[in-house]
């Protein structure tokens, strides 16, 4: 199964995931800080949405895992 995992200490709340796939992502209102709100994608197009949020993150911040 694969997992969404976030690196809050890296996340500068740019917001491209949440822009991306707002039903997976969402962020903080204290920093702004990523907030993963579906551990893993439910189907082939949210796993489609979230390697497009892995891809487009500004600082790395985001990743999947097997």
């Amino acid at each position: 199964m694969t997992a969404i995992v976030a690196d809050v200490g890296r996340c500068v709340g740019a917001g491209q995931c949440v822009l991306t796939d707002p039903d997976a992502f969402d962020q903080s209102e204290e920093d702004g800080t990523v907030i993963v709100l579906q551990d893993s994608p439910s189907d082939d197009e949210a796993l489609k949405r979230a390697q497009v949020a892995v891809d487009i993150c500004p600082s790395r911040a985001l990743s999947l895992t097997q």
